[in-house]
């Protein structure tokens, strides 16, 4: 009886090659590594927002005004309670000050300037820093308070930017309120 004998190579047996699998590739998109980023970078911007804040410490008076916006980023000149003045977080004496205004006055003389300062501050100080901006040329000044807890903000609130009038350097008359 004659057995049928398979073919080498073919089925199991004999000594011919096998047949690996064919690879096809795998369309899914592996996410893991867009979440590992994704969180790493979220972790990074969580710590560091909070330093991106103006680092002068200041306790600053409450208000009730309601907050300014504007297109630009304005600069900010801060006097702590011990009456040391700041340029941003940079320190200045009143006279540098004043020759650092003029120099940026010079490349953006529509720049606004606010004004921080703590409520510990006597107010002349407070008038002679104003004095320097105003004599460097610029005439958009505005002073930062916090928003005032009554209105329903937190002590976390962020500082708020009361408009001032267009600056003078002449004190104008004291005039009584009209009544209605």
């Amino acid at each position: 009886m004659a057995g049928i004998i398979p073919a080498a190579g073919h089925g199991s047996g004999g000594g011919g090659k096998f047949r690996r699998r064919s690879y096809s590739p795998i369309a899914d998109i592996n996410v893991t590594p867009l979440v590992d980023v994704m969180l790493v970078l979220l972790i990074i911007f969580m710590v560091t927002a909070p330093l991106l804040q103006v680092g002068v410490p200041v306790d600053l008076p409450k208000t009730s005004a309601q907050q300014v916006g504007g297109k630009d980023e304005p600069m900010v000149v801060s006097v702590n309670s011990q009456g040391e003045v700041f340029l941003g977080e940079t320190k200045y004496d009143l006279a540098e000050l004043g020759t650092k205004l003029k120099a940026i006055h010079e490349e953006k003389p529509d720049q606004r300037v606010f004004m921080r300062g703590d409520k510990a501050v006597d107010y002349g100080k407070m008038m002679e820093v104003m004095g320097v901006v105003i004599d460097s040329g610029f005439r958009q000044l505005g002073l930062l308070g916090e928003q005032a807890q009554a209105l329903g903000r937190g002590a976390g609130a962020p500082p708020t930017a009361t408009p001032a009038a267009p600056a003078q350097r002449a004190p104008a008359p004291a005039q009584p309120a009209p009544r209605r």
